[in-house]
């Protein structure tokens, strides 16, 4: 039986590095037939906090990555203190005042990453400093080794013991995790033999760098998944980026289902190389996929935001969304740019800025806007079908070029020189407000 392990610290919220270990761990244990278990490490009682449990839950439930079962740490002490008594009684594990800590041989390890290949370690580099950050020296002038401490001296388990214990009896059969808990395996391959114990198999995935091509932070792209849904991301596009940083199915394709990834999915198809976070990249495949879906079930994602955005209670009218979202459907790449470029139609009023503002009083258009807005006035069913006869009839009537009325037309609808169809677009914004910001251009 495949069992991989997802361990986050309630200490923080879930963010993009932890989520790609969750997400590899769990299309390991899916592609395998075997089981994904969800491990609280919160043996950190005063930096651990409900707040970011309940978030790295949700998070996690939002990218779609469900479990097998779950645990917490704070509820198995007595289990830790077991096992180090234990090594205490073997003379493996000795006391430093209230402190339990074991003592590291000096000795070769070999690992073989599934990743990376076979990986050396001497514990001879695991030594001991002082206050003044120098090695310690023993009795005849060697380095001290490092002993690493089981149950600290406030009676709260280490890190890398409770990792060792839950694996093992847990049945970990491959602890899949990040580069930067190397270091941590010789140590853990020696506990796992003082207790007994047979070690998993190991697999360091790759850092995520960023584009300055340093390690990722809040600049680079390094927060929490909450904070992508809320900025307007799909959570199918995410799962879908994240897995790109390490893995590709191949054939340079980038966009691909989580069931595809699931029959194609091996670890050992992992990237060595770290891989780098694209902003860019990301919003990329993310309008792929809004593009993808189908219009009601945008709206459904969109009118809560919506509603938020404008501070209102009652319904708003689907009909009406599906023609707007339908309308810019390939024009927004997050969710909050829907709102950001669609914010003209839902208010009374718009502000335009002056550089537009100018250009639209350079185009010297207030005669044929005055014979356009009497001209609309007129339509009972405005539709865009409708007011674009109306407006060649303008046009032609007038003598000029449809194109010298569209742009400074666009200008005083939407406080934009872009934007989709101009027909459509006055449709959605209503004849009410097509009026009113026609009749006020030039006024």
């Amino acid at each position: 039986m495949i069992k991989v392990r997802f361990a986050p610290s309630p200490t923080g919220y879930l963010h993009i590095g932890g989520a790609r270990t969750a997400l590899f761990n769990w299309f390991y244990a899916k592609s395998q037939k075997g089981k994904f278990v969800l491990r609280i490490e919160d043996t950190d009682q005063q930096r651990s906090k409900k707040e970011y449990e309940l978030e790295i839950l949700d998070s996690m439930q939002w990218l779609g990555l469900d479990w097998d079962e779950i645990f917490y740490q704070s509820k198995r002490f007595d289990l830790y203190r077991q096992h180090a008594q234990a090594l205490l009684e073997k003379g493996i594990a000795y006391k430093d005042g209230d402190a339990i800590l074991f003592k590291m041989p000096k000795r070769s390890i070999k690992v073989y990453d599934v990743i990376r290949g076979e990986i050396e370690f001497d514990t001879a580099h695991f030594i001991a400093l002082d206050e003044q950050g120098k090695p310690r020296l023993g009795e005849r002038g060697e380095p001290v080794l490092k002993d690493e401490v089981l149950i600290k001296a406030d009676g709260t388990p280490a890190y890398s013991f409770c990792c060792v214990i839950d694996d093992a009896l847990m049945g970990i059969s491959h602890v899949i995790r990040g580069e930067d808990h190397i270091s941590n395996t010789p140590k853990q391959i020696l506990m796992y033999e003082a207790l007994g114990f047979s070690a998993p198999k190991f697999a360091h995935l790759p850092l995520i760098m960023g584009e300055d091509g340093g390690r990722l932070s809040k600049r680079t792209g390094a927060v929490a998944v909450s904070d992508y849904r809320h900025k307007g991301y799909l959570p199918e596009a995410l799962v879908n980026y994240l897995t790109l940083l390490g893995w590709s199915p191949g054939n340079n394709q980038e966009i691909f289902s989580v069931s595809s990834t699931i029959k194609n999915f091996s670890i050992k198809k992992i990237n060595k190389a770290a891989a780098v976070f694209s902003l860019d990249k990301l919003k990329w495949i993310n309008a792929e996929y809004i593009k993808a879906k189908d219009v009601p079930s945008l709206v459904e994602l969109l009118i809560p935001r919506l509603k938020e955005n404008q501070n209102r209670q009652e319904p708003l009218d689907k009909a009406w969304l599906e023609k707007i979202v339908k309308l810019y459907k390939k024009r927004f790449p997050t969710l909050v740019d829907f709102l950001d470029r669609t914010a003209f139609i839902f208010k009374e009023d718009i502000s335009i800025a002056p550089e537009l503002q100018e250009t639209l009083q350079q185009s010297k258009r207030a005669k044929e806007f005055e014979i356009l807005v009497t001209k609309l006035r007129g339509i009972e069913s405005f539709d865009a079908e409708t007011i674009e006869k109306d407006f060649r009839e303008v046009v032609a009537a007038l003598d000029i070029k449809a194109s010298d009325l569209v742009h400074p037309i666009r200008i005083a609808l939407t406080g934009s020189a872009v934007g989709p169809g101009l027909f459509e677009t006055m449709e959605v914004l209503g004849k009410k407000k097509t009026l009113k910001r026609l009749s006020q251009a030039y006024a």
